[in-house]
């Protein structure tokens, strides 16, 4: 089974606000937000951002993730290797991480009652 596009870009940040009203003033609106420094946007159709806020000791990270349609069905290739199999979140759906041939990881997100 293949993946089904993108479904996301997750970024780090630290600071919610400033980050958050980047992507307002490039087009992008705010579809929701935790009361704990992160939330959507979307713009369009198209994938939508998660932005997340980390304290300043920790390097900000980016993550592509990848729309799956059924995380039982799913099995990764051979040049990609797993890092955690798929898991529960605790925003409801399963994500597996996997790191290309180059070391960058990749989120790969499935609905969570597959």
């Amino acid at each position: 089974m293949a993946t089904e596009g993108i479904e996301a870009v997750f970024l780090e940040t630290h600071n919610w606000g400033k980050t958050a009203k980047f992507f307002q003033e490039l087009g992008y609106e705010l579809e929701f937000s935790t009361d704990h420094g992160s939330g959507r946007l979307r713009n369009g159709d198209g994938p939508y951002v998660f932005i997340a806020e980390v304290p300043e000791d920790r390097e900000p990270q980016t993550r592509i993730v990848l729309k799956v349609p059924d995380a039982d069905a799913f099995r990764a290739g051979s040049a990609a290797e797993v890092v955690t199999p798929f898991e529960d979140t605790h925003y409801g759906t399963k994500e597996m991480t996997v790191r290309d041939p180059d070391g960058r990881l990749w989120s790969l997100q499935a609905p969570a009652g597959n």
